[in-house]
């Protein structure tokens, strides 16, 4: 029960990745903020964890919104007392060529990346700080945090953004015992990817066989996917790590598909 009585944030958390760490910390005894978008399947995934003696609460929440990002954390706070993690996982994917990209998806998908980076960190260092009891950022990366491919420019520029954001919150934040770590995950078989492949496989005019095989795991060192247990895994490793040791990095997980 590594996170006993911890209360952690998970954002994007009613599928995906996400749910796979919400599942994660409850079952290591974490009480958990469902925060997505969609609020019944929010709920959902809150009544799941209830349902196998967890404790966790569903929250409707648009990250790139203050007013809805303030009010699911007050809510976080009110309904169990603190936030001692926040996991910024809330994300879309958009693919498309630099020089036929739509201006308007370009900021879409920056602003649900790192606006809302910015708006739940923001928020959960307030009541980190005020509560005393320090506490684990995490923010929800790629290999495209390091490495750079092809028709995924906004992508890119968020995911490297992340790790700038994540260094900053670590100076600032080791004062009051925050600590702030990166996830870099390869590809994982969501239904984010999944939309990918068809995606790729029209704009570069290949099979979505080949998409998979030449472009998604052929940097990997055994043509398998990342699966969400792997990162739920190094989620779990950072929220219950009990320094500053490892404050400001990132760790990839990502079968070799990039090595630092």
């Amino acid at each position: 029960m590594r996170l006993k009585d911890k209360v952690a944030v998970v954002t994007g958390a009613a599928s995906g990745i996400g749910k796979e760490i919400a599942l994660l910390y409850a079952r290591e005894g974490a009480k958990v903020v469902i925060a997505d978008l969609n609020l019944a399947a929010a709920e959902a995934t809150a009544a799941e964890i209830g349902g196998r003696g967890g404790r966790a609460i569903g929250v409707g929440m648009d990250v790139t919104s203050e007013d809805q990002v303030a009010a699911g954390m007050a809510h976080a706070v009110a309904t169990f007392g603190g936030i001692d993690v926040l996991v910024s996982n809330a994300g879309i994917q958009t693919v498309a060529s630099l020089d036929e990209f739509d201006f308007a998806k370009w900021r879409q998908l920056l602003s649900i990346h790192l606006d809302g980076a910015f708006l739940t960190t923001r928020a959960a260092l307030r009541e980190m700080y005020r509560g005393g009891r320090g506490g684990s950022i995490i923010y929800m990366g790629s290999v495209h945090s390091k490495e750079a491919s092809a028709l995924k420019a906004p992508y890119v520029t968020a995911k490297h953004g992340l790790i700038g954001l994540a260094k900053v919150v670590a100076k600032e934040g080791a004062k009051h015992g925050v600590r702030a770590n990166v996830i870099c995950p390869g590809f994982v078989r969501t239904p984010l990817v999944d939309k990918q492949i068809p995606e790729q496989a029209r704009a570069l005019g290949i099979s979505e066989a080949e998409v998979v095989r030449t472009i998604m795991l052929k940097e990997t060192v055994d043509g398998e996917f990342t699966t969400a247990d792997d990162v739920a895994q190094a989620a779990l490793f950072f929220a219950g790590f009990g320094s500053n040791a490892l404050t400001g990095q990132s760790l990839v997980v990502s079968h070799g598909w990039f090595m630092q």
